[in-house]
């Protein structure tokens, strides 16, 4: 049986922003240096990002701790690591 796949962690906080309609990729594996979005470090891991869509204007609370069970939402993983 392979390893789990663990992403690092980016930061121990969620990030707020405010996003207009359309797609987006978070990234999973924490490499990425445009955290929260994707930007193509996960190449040469087993890690692939997440699309999703925003329907409606507003403020959305994302994950960075990349252990979230929402994803890409916070879920308040980040107050569970050591």
């Amino acid at each position: 049986m392979s390893e789990p796949k663990i992403p690092k962690v980016a930061a121990k906080q969620p990030v707020v922003l405010t996003l207009a309609p359309g797609t987006y990729y978070w990234c999973a594996c924490g490499l990425s240096a445009k955290q929260p979005f994707c930007d193509g470090s996960h190449k040469g891991t087993d890690f692939v990002p997440l699309k999703f869509e925003v329907a409606e204007p507003g403020e959305h609370v994302l994950c960075q701790c990349k252990h979230t069970a929402n994803k890409p939402f916070c879920d308040g993983a980040h107050h569970h690591l050591t």
